[in-house]
């Protein structure tokens, strides 16, 4: 009984320790969001991007969901969405093509000071997820209509009757506040399963087989072999717990920078390909695009950020780490 106590205890300390690591950062944020949305500058954000939504064959309005998904992320982008759908006119490729973009790019502030904590730069990596999904979003909307894949229309008038996502026009504190304690309370309880099961994974065995399974992928990316695991977790369920667990891996085994940043690099774009995927699959978008599609473009762009540092570092003189045969890639 006294060692299940010490257990339950541990496992407590390290995910509060873990989670303080996260709320430090996120909670200065997301107070600065929530001004800027106050202030209106998440609707101006939004007007800006009009025209670079028309370079991607998506309507203005996209502009704004795309803008408050930036900013808030995929929560407050949904809820925006709900709030125009009534007046968008959009095709399968183009609510599929909004959500890939909406995948690869969203709640920057956050996300990418978790990333400049945990070791990678925050303008690059938020450059470079940017960038990316500006760039997928408009190659797969103008392939749907050139080609006539996913011409269908796409009504979304019924997210305007949808409570899960939330009012976008409810801006009062009290609301805020209610909603950042819940997400808080929410990071806490996650990090804390997180714990749990990766310590089963890792006394089972599993998280050996796990990294022996994706080890021909990570000498395809250039990835380090001892970031897998970490890596793996942040892929699947989110870049604020993998994050916190790089940070902490880090420390522990003196990941090089050039780990740090291909461990990071490869969470900002692809990261929480269960909850993310599931809610924008719900409103239609086509799961091979937003799933397959961001993973062969994740692991084509890190393959290549891999052999320019690792040719970089060459040149330079210092030592790097790579996974097996990497540079033969």
């Amino acid at each position: 009984m006294s060692s299940v106590l010490a257990y339950i205890l541990a496992t407590v300390r390290r995910s509060w320790h873990l989670f303080l690591t996260i709320a430090k950062i996120m909670v200065p944020v997301m107070i600065l969001v929530h001004l800027a949305q106050q202030a209106g500058l998440v609707a101006l954000t939004g007007q800006l991007l009009g025209p670079v939504m028309g370079l991607a064959n998506l309507p203005p309005e996209a502009g704004i969901i795309w803008a408050t998904t930036l900013l808030t992320g995929i929560y407050g982008g949904l809820a925006s969405l709900a709030s125009l759908a009534g007046s968008l006119d959009l095709t399968t490729g183009q609510i599929t093509a909004l959500a890939a973009m909406m995948l690869f790019a969203h709640n920057i502030p956050v996300e990418q000071s978790i990333v400049k904590r945990a070791g990678a730069s925050f303008g690059g990596t938020a450059a470079l997820r940017i960038l990316t999904a500006a760039c997928y979003g408009a190659a797969i909307a103008w392939l749907s209509e050139l080609t006539g894949w996913l011409t269908d229309a796409h009504p979304l008038g019924w997210l305007q009757g949808s409570d899960l996502l939330g009012d976008a026009n409810d801006t009062g504190y009290m609301a805020w506040i209610q909603s950042m304690l819940f997400s808080l309370s929410l990071t806490f309880g996650v990090i804390v399963c997180l714990v749990v099961v990766l310590d089963i994974l890792d006394r089972t065995g599993i998280t050996q087989k796990i990294t022996l399974l994706i080890t021909p992928v990570l000498r395809l990316s250039g990835l380090e072999e001892r970031a897998a695991p970490v890596t793996t977790v942040g892929v699947l369920l989110g870049l604020s717990y993998g994050g916190a667990l790089i940070i902490e891996e880090a420390e522990k085994q003196a990941f090089s920078a050039r780990t740090r940043l291909l461990a990071l690099s490869w969470l900002s774009l692809s990261h929480s390909l269960i909850e993310d995927t599931l809610l924008l699959l719900a409103i239609g978008a086509n799961a091979v695009v937003i799933v397959v599609g961001r993973l062969l473009v994740t692991l084509v762009i890190i393959a290549i950020l891999a052999r320019l540092t690792y040719r970089s570092a060459n040149k330079s003189g210092q030592p790097v780490e790579v996974a097996s045969n990497s540079e033969n890639c």
